[in-house]
């Protein structure tokens, strides 16, 4: 088994080649499916006898609290927001990722660090910047992105909770006054960053339109290739 790659330097004390699990990242706007496809993938492979753990965005018992209280005022800056998210992954990574692929868990992340970079980057933050935030980010055995037209995002948002969120419409950046157009131009913006993202890191797209059955089986074919 080769050691484990890093996107720059691993932190300290690592040792590659001791992490034996995998780490399996599902990324996707809200209202993509992202979580609803964890919860299956999830429910599969420990029916197979896998041993499986969950991370994802603001489940840090450090920070997350306090990244969801900034995050109310509307005011948080994207410096500020950048580096609070970092240190989010970061918490998560010491104590939770790497313990579970050190005792061969297979890690399920429902998105990492490409979705923090592509919402940095179309807010003017400098790629090579959080190139080097997130170079202890160990690299995944598979990444998939499950693209789902923004004409779909608002749909299903409204579908889940009646209202568009002020972050995911990109109304801190003055796309527009209106709610609904910052939220379309504010999704191809980021759409746009994933392609150019996927040529970079590899991402299998998956079509996220598609029947939630067809988007499992797709993934779990995918999966079992890698496992």
């Amino acid at each position: 088994m080769s050691p484990r790659q890093f996107y720059g330097t691993p932190p300290p004390g690592v040792q590659a080649d001791a992490l034996g699990g995998k780490l399996i990242v599902i990324e996707g706007a809200d209202g993509s499916g992202r979580s609803t496809q964890i919860a299956l993938v999830n429910e599969w492979l420990e029916r197979n006898g896998h041993a499986t753990v969950q991370v994802g965005l603001r489940r840090s018992t450090l920070v997350s609290a306090e990244l969801e209280k900034a995050k109310q005022g509307n005011t948080l800056g994207r410096i500020t927001m950048s580096l609070f998210y970092a240190t989010d992954f970061a918490d998560q990574l010491d104590n939770i990722i790497l313990p579970a692929l050190r005792a061969g868990f297979v890690v399920l992340a429902d998105r990492y660090i490409y979705t923090l970079m592509a919402r940095a980057i179309v807010r003017g933050c400098d790629r090579r910047w959080l190139e080097s935030l997130y170079g202890i980010a160990v690299v995944p055995d598979v990444v998939f992105y499950l693209k789902t037209t923004p004409q779909q995002l608002v749909e299903r948002n409204f579908q889940k909770k009646d209202c568009l969120d002020y972050w995911e419409s990109g109304m801190d950046i003055g796309l527009s006054a209106d709610m609904f157009e910052s939220f379309m131009k504010y999704q191809k913006m980021i759409e746009r960053e994933f392609s150019r993202m996927q040529k970079q890191y590899g991402f299998i797209v998956i079509d996220g339109n598609r029947p939630i059955r067809a988007i499992a089986a797709d993934l779990q074919k995918h999966i079992e290739a890698v496992l």
